[in-house]
């Protein structure tokens, strides 16, 4: 009787496993090196927002581009505000500096006084702030006499964002901490 046992399927399952192993560690590495699907993306998308919510804070809310009478009066208050990105031109931009124009949503209050969260007032929707002006640009969907919110959304959104620009401005944590540093602002 023989012992011996027939290894061949057994090695074309090891050929076929490090072939896999191969491919996958070839992928990852053009990953890494290009920088698709990375964390420099989401990193970039962070300094995106950073620098959206610092030019947003520093300026007066007056000129919040398009909120106007909403915010009149309010100039030395503190305004404190969050975003969310829906997009970036180039979209291929590998750094801050490179960011021309970010489409997203913002939402900021306007700490005066020790007026609490629910009696703010606050600027909020769609934003395309241009950073690669100095000082940024900041454009709002408003109504006008000759549009509506909606028809003034469509002509500053691009069409791939437009559907994002009618959501849920921000999520849970973003609104929460939003609302903790509104609270430290106002004096709670």
């Amino acid at each position: 009787m023989s012992t011996d046992v027939d290894t061949r399927p057994r090695r074309r399952h090891l050929w076929i496993a490090a072939a896999l192993a191969g491919t996958l560690v070839a992928v990852l590495v053009t990953q890494w090196i290009t920088g698709a699907g990375g964390s420099d993306a989401g990193d970039l998308r962070t300094q995106i927002a950073a620098r959206m919510v610092t030019v947003l804070e520093s300026t007066p809310a007056e000129q919040h581009g398009g909120h106007g009478a909403h915010a009149a009066g309010y100039g030395s208050a503190t305004t404190v505000c969050a975003v969310r990105i829906f997009g970036f031109e180039p979209a291929d931009a590998g750094s801050l500096d490179r960011v021309d124009v970010v489409y997203g949503h913002h939402l900021c209050g306007i700490a005066e006084g020790r007026r609490h969260w629910d009696g703010a007032v606050k600027l909020v929707g769609p934003v395309v702030m241009r950073l690669s002006t100095d000082p940024p640009t900041i454009q709002v969907a408003e109504a006008t006499q000759t549009a509506t919110f909606r028809e003034r959304v469509l002509e500053l959104i691009p069409a791939r964002y437009q559907a994002e620009a009618f959501e849920e401005s921000l999520d849970a944590s973003a609104m929460t901490e939003l609302r903790r540093r509104y609270d430290d602002a106002a004096g709670f």
